[in-house]
C-alpha cells in the first residue's frame, strides 16, 4: 500500500502540530488504520501547496488522488477504504457528524480569542508578520487585545460546551461506545489549544477533561505524544 501523505500545519518546532482541521484527519487516519506520513507546512509555505489548487491545509495525497478540506478528506477516506473501520457508520452518523462540524466551528472564534497571542509565540519567525497582519485584520483588533479578556471568554466557552458535557456523561464518546469522526472534529479544537497555548480552555475540574484524556489515550496515546506549547523550541 502506498503511504498516504498529509500536509499539516506546524509551529516553529516541526513536531508541534496545532491545526484543528488537520487533527481531524490525523485521528481519522489512525481510526481507519491507514499508514501515513506528514509533511510539515508553515503559514507562509503556500508554494508547497500549489499542486492542490489552493493554499490551505489539510491536504491529503493518496497515490494519484489529491484532496483538500477536512470534511472532503473524511468522505474520501470512507469511500476509498470501505473495509477499514467506518468514520460515520451510517448515513445518519454522517449527518450527525456534519451537525457537530457546524456546531464546533461556531465555537472556534472563542477558542481563537483565548489562544491567538500564544499561537503567535509558537510559530516560526518567518510566519509572524503574516500571522499578525492577517489575524488582526480578521479580528479588527490586536492579538493582545483579543486575548485580554480570555478569562471571561473561557466562562462563555465553558457554558457553550454544555451539550458536549451532557453527551459524554452518558456514553464514552459522542459516537457511542467507540469514537467516530464527530469525536475527532471536536477533539481537533481541543488539540489546537493544547498544542499551541499554555492557557487551558477548560479547567482541570471540568468533567470534559475526562473525555479529552480518553481521546488523548486513543491509538496508544498518539495525540498525547505531540509537543505542546513551549516544548522542543
Amino acid at each position: 500500500m502506498t503511504k498516504i501523505k498529509l500536509y499539516d500545519l506546524t509551529a516553529a518546532n516541526e513536531q508541534q502540530r496545532f491545526s484543528p482541521y488537520c487533527w481531524r484527519i490525523h485521528m481519522a487516519l489512525k481510526h481507519k488504520r491507514l499508514p501515513f506520513e506528514t509533511v510539515p507546512i508553515r503559514f507562509t509555505d503556500k508554494e508547497f501547496l500549489e499542486f492542490s489548487g489552493q493554499g490551505l491545509v489539510p491536504v491529503l495525497v493518496d497515490g494519484e488522488q489529491t484532496i483538500f478540506d477536512s470534511w472532503r478528506i473524511a468522505e474520501y477516506l470512507e469511500q476509498a477504504y470501505p473495509d477499514a473501520p467506518s468514520l460515520f457508520r451510517s448515513p445518519d452518523g454522517k449527518r450527525h457528524a456534519r451537525f457537530i462540524k457546524h456546531w464546533t466551528e461556531s465555537l472556534h472564534p472563542m477558542v481563537s480569542r483565548m489562544i491567538i497571542r500564544d499561537v503567535y509565540d509558537e510559530i516560526h519567525e518567518k510566519d509572524k508578520s503574516y500571522f499578525r497582519e492577517s489575524r488582526e485584520q480578521r479580528l479588527g483588533k490586536t492579538l493582545e487585545d483579543a486575548a485580554a479578556d480570555r478569562e471571561d471568554t473561557r466562562k462563555k466557552f465553558t457554558a457553550a460546551l454544555s451539550p458536549l458535557r451532557l453527551a459524554v456523561a452518558e456514553e464514552p464518546f459522542l459516537c457511542g461506545d467507540h469514537p467516530g469522526f464527530a469525536d475527532y472534529i471536536v477533539f481537533g479544537m481541543f488539540q489546537w489549544s493544547r498544542c499551541s497555548s499554555p492557557f487551558p480552555i477548560i479547567l482541570a475540574e471540568d468533567t470534559l477533561a475526562v473525555w479529552q484524556k480518553r481521546m488523548l489515550d486513543l491509538y496508544a496515546g498518539y495525540a498525547a505524544s505531540f509537543p505542546t506549547a513551549g516544548q522542543g523550541k
